[in-house]
């Protein structure tokens, strides 16, 4: 088996590198800096140069690959042309991406190439993507048929981002976030959710609407009336300083001890149509080491034909409490009331 890593020399890419490393698993090391990919890959590491603007280049580099990881955004410019070769290599698909407006065009364009080629595309495999999306299936299924459902990220502040992640936010400041409401995605142009609980908690937090992955994901699997996403108000008013006048100034890494230090937290919150209601969580701390295990443990079991081709969600492509529970060993809790 070997996965290709695309994006491999960024802070992400390095450590779905490691992650594959750990295990044991053959990588290919795929980007545009051959002197970067090779710094990260060491004497006779399979380096591999393309550019997203070469799709020959970047067909070519995953051809001998079982799956991709790709680390590289913002997805917003550069994840199409990724998705496109993999399929065209027959390659399974993964990323780390919490675009909502990418997630929506993969959704919407890739998925008859994909069964044609016979391969599963399931992005947003990342800390809010994958474990809100999984953790929300879990939930709407105790209070089925589901009215409304909140996903929340309810992460502390303090957790540190990323250079990388500072050029997503930036790259979608201007894009409206969306919410699922009766059959279709729209603008989210409701009041802020209510304050919540977070579990463990003692006060209230408050929440701001957020252009959160699971709002596109989660209708994919969950019949409900809407779908919508939130996150704490104090890590709202951050990313929106993360304007791009100010992106380049912010360090390419995130400390490892800073990372450790961080606590992440998805919460899903459903109310079914009689009134009934239910709420899910997960929890851990370095989200970013966490979306590198996430990925990598995403692309193996696709590799291993466990999922329909397609484009696909996390649930569609894998059971949510397995999923879950298979982080637990990276430090991941998560429980259903």
């Amino acid at each position: 088996m070997r996965i290709a890593v695309y994006g491999a020399s960024g802070f992400t890419g390095r450590l779905a590198v490691a992650e594959l490393r750990r295990r044991g698993i053959a990588t290919a090391l795929v980007g545009r800096d051959p002197d970067r990919l090779q710094a990260v890959g060491g004497a006779g590491a399979a380096v591999r140069v393309a550019d997203p603007a070469d799709p020959a280049a970047l067909t070519a580099a995953f051809a001998d690959c079982d799956a991709v990881v790709n680390c590289a955004g913002p997805f917003t410019f550069w994840g199409e042309p990724v998705v496109r070769a993999a399929i065209g290599a027959g390659a399974h698909y993964v990323d780390t991406t919490g675009e909502q407006h990418y997630l929506r065009r993969v959704f919407d364009g890739f998925g008859a190439q994909a069964e044609r080629a016979g391969v599963t595309v399931v992005p947003a495999m990342t800390d809010d993507g994958g474990p809100g999306d999984l953790i929300a299936a879990l939930t709407a299924a105790r209070v089925a048929p589901v009215d409304r459902l909140l996903i929340a990220d309810l992460r502390e502040p303090g957790s540190g981002a990323s250079r990388g992640t500072a050029r997503s936010m930036a790259a979608i400041g201007d894009e409206e976030p969306l919410e699922y409401r009766d059959g279709a995605l729209r603008p989210a142009d409701g009041p802020a959710p209510q304050p919540i609980v977070p579990p463990g908690g003692a006060d209230a937090v408050p929440l701001s609407v957020f252009a959160l992955p699971g709002v596109v994901t989660v209708p994919r699997h969950v019949t409900a009336r809407r779908v919508h996403g939130a996150i704490r108000s104090e890590v709202a008013a951050l990313f929106a300083a993360l304007t791009p006048d100010v992106v380049e100034s912010v360090p390419e890494t995130v400390p490892e001890e800073v990372r450790s230090a961080g606590r992440w937290l998805m919460a899903a919150e459903a109310v079914g149509a009689d009134g009934r209601s239910a709420r899910g969580w997960v929890t851990g701390h370095d989200a970013y080491g966490l979306t590198a295990v996430i990925a990598v443990e995403g692309a193996l079991r696709l590799a291993a034909g466990k999922a329909a081709p397609g484009v696909l969600s996390p649930a569609q492509a894998f059971e949510p409490a397995g999923f879950l529970d298979a982080l637990a060993p990276s430090g991941v809790r998560w429980q259903v009331d």
